[in-house]
């Protein structure tokens, strides 16, 4: 009879009722005291649940090989020569366990090595892939380095990220609408005041100042314009040096993107810098509600920040697709790209980190946010239809039918007006926050490629197939 914990013959044996084991009395009950199951089945068990078993005490007898001097001496050197036997085994296998660590760690290092270099391989390649897909694409202008897969902002720019979203969200909802903007029955009043004759052939976008009055736009023969509203003509020319592909305002400069893969900074009609280092077009740029960042986006799949105070890349990320236009949040917390593949895919931009991706049908021609946050508007190429969906559903709540393909689509300063501009007509579509409904104030026959607010939502610039400007606004 040997004790199940210790394995000896115990001096006071005990049973357990449940699982019949022999247990030496002391040895159960302090495990008892400590765990309250039977060490061998897992089973509860109690002091209660123990049988005392009676056995006669007869007192084993000395082994023969242990009732002399002698015999107690050999017995010794038996046991000194099995513990330096064991003693000479340990060292082997340690001397053999530190040989596999040593190799084992040489792998290691081998293996982060090649990583390191497949990496750089692959970064190389996509760039080239990208080079190769645009056919002809120029090198970097500014002498940036690449950096694929993109990288957090300098803390400058974290910080006023995070300033520039708690300030903007904490205002937004309580945020009333100013004094003199246009009304529903001022929108639906809209005719055709003033149209220019056609500028520049090719042109794709239209962007209008904070003020209202000057519109820069530009087309395929690499010259921008910047066309002043009151007075109907053009104020300024802008030289390029090649098509124009997008435009936006910073303030009181001008800011133009070109076929070429640059970005060109312009104040007062000179050029006071450039960037960019996109292998091909660049096909979109938006600006940051801190107007401390631009981003361009390209067919190169990729898109790039820069810090406007020194002209230069902080971050690029490359995506999975041709990028046909981007859009900062209206928080400035999160980077919108639309794709050639039918996905709208979402970025944090302090880290440049992909958030999610929805798909939209077709490939992305246009995406506009409402200052209301949760909404943003989305035209996809070919389709009459626009979207409009719920960034916290992550889902297309509305869908408008303009009969003809929609090519631009904007919301105004309040989030109360979506403009949109087609092949067929330029339309508002007024979303009414008390009964929560939508309505149509106007809908003019006038063909546009994009579309632009005025002042206080008084007017509507649409830019013409021709190249020319068309201005909407009440009698």
């Amino acid at each position: 009879m040997l004790c199940a914990i210790s394995g000896e013959a115990p001096q006071a044996p005990v049973a357990s009722r449940k699982s019949g084991n022999v247990f030496e009395k002391r040895l159960i009950e302090a495990h008892i005291a400590e765990h309250h199951t039977d060490p061998v089945t897992g089973e509860d068990l109690s002091v209660d649940d123990l049988i005392e078993l009676k056995s006669p005490r007869i007192v084993a007898p000395r082994p023969p090989n242990l009732t002399s001097i002698p015999s107690l001496l050999s017995a010794f050197q038996n046991e000194w020569d099995a513990i330096v036997l064991e003693t000479f085994t340990l060292k082997q296998q340690l001397a053999q366990t530190r040989q596999e660590l040593s190799t084992a760690l040489y792998q290691t290092d081998a293996a982060t090595r090649v990583v390191a270099r497949l990496t750089r391989e692959r970064d190389e390649a996509r760039e080239a892939l990208s080079n190769v897909t645009i056919s002809g694409g120029g090198a970097a202008a500014d002498g940036d380095a690449m950096q694929v897969d993109g990288r957090a902002l300098p803390e400058e720019l974290l910080a006023k990220v995070d300033e520039t979203q708690q300030q903007l969200f904490a205002t937004r909802r309580k945020r009333p609408i100013p004094d003199g903007w246009a009304t529903a029955d001022d929108v639906s009043a809209f005719q055709v005041k003033t149209s220019s004759d056609p500028l520049h052939p090719g042109s794709s976008t239209v962007s209008v100042d904070a003020s209202g009055d000057r519109a820069l736009f530009g087309g395929t023969d690499g010259v921008a314009a910047v066309y002043s509203i009151s007075q109907q003509k053009v104020v300024s020319v802008l030289k390029c040096g090649a098509p124009v592909t997008a435009t936006s305002w910073w303030g009181s400069k001008a800011i133009v993107a070109t076929s070429s893969g640059t970005v060109k900074v312009f104040e007062n009609g000179d050029e006071m810098a450039q960037m960019g280092s996109h292998a091909g077009a660049v096909t979109s740029i938006s600006l940051h509600p801190s107007g401390s960042i631009l981003a361009s986006a390209g067919a190169d799949k990729r898109f790039i920040f820069y810090h406007l105070s020194t002209f230069k890349s902080v971050s690029q990320v490359y995506t999975e697709a041709e990028i046909t236009c981007c859009d900062f949040h209206v928080d400035g917390l999160l980077f919108f790209t639309g794709g050639l593949d039918g996905n709208i895919r979402i970025f944090d931009v302090k880290s440049g980190a992909p958030m999610a991706v929805l798909e939209a049908g077709g490939p992305v021609r246009d995406l506009s946010f409402s200052e209301n946050g949760t909404w943003f508007a989305v035209a996809v190429k070919g389709s009459s239809s626009v979207s409009v969906w719920d960034l916290r559903k992550q889902t297309a709540i509305k869908y408008f039918d303009l009969g003809s393909p929609v090519d631009g689509v904007k919301w105004d300063y309040t989030g109360q007006y979506l403009a949109t501009a087609g092949a067929g007509s330029v339309s508002v579509q007024q979303y009414t926050k008390a009964s929560k409904s939508w309505s149509e104030p106007v809908r003019r026959a006038v063909p546009a490629r994009a579309i632009a607010w005025g002042a206080s939502a008084s007017s509507l610039v649409a830019l013409t197939p021709d190249g020319g400007l068309s201005v909407l606004s009440a009698p």
